[in-house]
């Protein structure tokens, strides 16, 4: 989906504050914010999410420059960062808003999604199949601002 300064995508990998980071180094990645996307209620709060009953996946929406980066790139970068194999988890955090989903914008990104994911699973690189869901993107609810390059102000990720 274009917008002015660039095309938009959806990636949710574990925690937000990480999967920020990974994609802010990407070049051709213009901006990355954290927040909510997936689930059932609107304008979650971090404490709703955290309780795994909205449904939401925290998840990051990155605007990049797409005569620099594609989306088949930032898909690359998607499965790089995480364990797609884990279901409702990435490392010790639990939970469904941990989820491994893409959020495809548009046809486009869900056929690059679609195939990406397909040869992730005939890839054999994992130790077991791949837990990835693709869902419809709807709403993606901007995470509040103390979320917002968390680990780069704290040192841990510029």
């Amino acid at each position: 989906m274009s917008e002015e300064g660039g095309e938009r995508a959806r990636f949710a990998a574990g925690c937000f504050w990480g999967i920020e980071v990974a994609f802010r180094r990407v070049p051709g990645v213009v901006e990355a914010r954290v927040g909510y996307t997936g689930g059932h209620v609107d304008h979650p709060t971090y404490e709703q999410v955290c309780r795994g009953d909205t449904g939401h996946a925290e998840a990051v929406e990155v605007v990049f420059d797409p005569a620099r980066v594609g989306y088949g790139e930032l898909l690359r970068v998607f499965w790089a960062i995480h364990d797609p194999t884990q279901v409702d988890r990435q490392g010790p955090d639990v939970g469904p808003q941990y989820r491994s989903a893409l959020f495809p914008l548009d046809a486009e990104q869900e056929r690059l999604a679609r195939e990406s994911l397909a040869a992730e699973e005939a890839s054999g690189r994992h130790a077991g199949p791949i837990a990835t869901n693709i869902e419809p993107a709807g709403p993606f609810w901007e995470a509040e601002e103390y979320h917002q390059r968390y680990l780069e102000r704290r040192g841990l990720g510029g």
